[in-house]
């Protein structure tokens, strides 16, 4: 197998994608995959084109922002999305290739706008986002088979969400769980046990989990390889939140409404200095809903950004996107831990290197405290 040629267990397969059909499966070089929790995962890859047949397949196949991709590993699915980019190369000896990149389902959320109000009273907040999930699919030409469940948070929200703001649906789930109580979302990819090709969305409140027995991974073991960064430049002990500026009263200076001032008094107490931030939610008019925000936001300021990551042989420890939301052990021994670390993570993210010549297919784990 050349350095570049992807392994014989993966295949791309190419469908339209408000119907799912088949549009074909090509051959793919260079690929990369990844997913995440919290934010949009990507595959890249180049198509060759090595004669006139493939060329017009390709052209009929590779239709940016109405292709589908799915990508499968044996018998299982391990990535899907929409295929957002795709450009033609030619190099210095005139052969030809597609280089693709793709996004995970949720990017399509991204390219769909609220073009009307709708309002929430004391709705489960799972609710509201299926709820923005509707109105996305029941606009013609906007159901692209995203499934969900019946599932329920306990969180009653209030929203109102105008028309006035073109606001995109991605940017209203996301700022909907970023509060108090608040929730994670991903649209997963999957085959059902009848074989079918599976887009849904997972919700999980305060965080999505999954599995029920810790993976235990070691260094030196398994783990080839880690890299641990600790980064306070965007760390705060104080924060305070913008909201919508109130233009109803013409005579008076227009002020946007402020958020109560979030103080972690615990953080001074223990020695650390006064670290102030903010944020700002142009489109948030009450008062509750901004307090919150302010909260949650000033929540994961005061832990820094510690996000580590580990790569792994997967000839030693086969892993797979289903392992997002799950736990692992870790377990490592080395000068800067001589007493061994031993604790547990959740895995919120995850990319995939296929094997080449000479190099296994490996993978990269990125974390979260547990």
């Amino acid at each position: 197998m050349g350095s570049d040629v992807l392994s014989p267990s993966y295949r791309a397969v190419f469908c339209d994608l408000r119907s799912d059909q088949v549009l074909d499966a090509l051959p793919i070089q260079q690929l990369a995959l990844d997913d995440y929790i919290g934010k949009a995962g990507a595959m890249s890859g180049t198509v060759p084109v090595p004669n006139a047949a493939v060329a017009a397949r390709a052209r009929a196949a590779l239709v940016p922002g109405r292709t589908a991709v799915w990508l499968e590993r044996g018998r299982d699915l391990w990535w899907g999305g929409v295929l957002w980019t795709a450009a033609v190369q030619s190099d210095s000896r005139g052969n030809l290739s597609v280089g693709i990149q793709a996004g995970t389902w949720d990017t399509y959320l991204s390219h769909r706008m609220l073009y009307d109000t709708l309002t929430a009273t004391q709705v489960d907040q799972f609710d509201i986002v299926r709820g923005l999930l509707d109105y996305v699919q029941s606009t013609a030409g906007g159901d692209i088979g995203i499934e969900y469940g019946t599932e329920t948070s306990g969180v009653l929200r209030d929203r109102t969400y105008s028309r006035y703001d073109l606001p995109l649906v991605r940017d209203l789930i996301d700022q909907l769980g970023a509060v108090e109580d608040g929730f994670e979302w991903r649209i997963a990819s999957y085959r059902d046990a009848d074989g079918r090709r599976v887009k849904r969305l997972q919700l999980g409140s305060p965080t999505i989990r999954t599995g029920h027995a810790d993976i235990v991974l070691d260094h030196p073991g398994p783990i080839t390889s880690y890299t641990w960064p600790v980064d306070a430049t965007g760390r705060a002990n104080a924060w305070q939140s913008r909201g919508a500026t109130d233009n109803s009263n013409q005579a008076a200076d227009s002020v946007p409404l402020i958020s109560a001032l979030k103080v972690a008094e615990q953080d001074i107490t223990d020695g650390w200095p006064r670290l102030d931030g903010s944020s700002d939610y142009s489109t948030v008019a009450q008062q509750a809903t901004l307090d919150g925000h302010a909260a949650a936001d000033l929540a994961a300021a005061r832990a820094g950004t510690v996000i580590p990551e580990v790569a792994l042989d997967m000839s030693r420890t086969p892993v797979s996107p289903a392992l997002l939301g799950a736990s692992v052990r870790l377990r490592i021994r080395d000068l800067w831990h001589p007493e061994t670390l031993d604790a547990r993570y959740r895995v919120v993210g995850l990319s995939i290197t296929p094997p080449t010549r000479g190099q296994n297919e490996s993978a990269r784990l990125y974390l979260e405290a547990a």
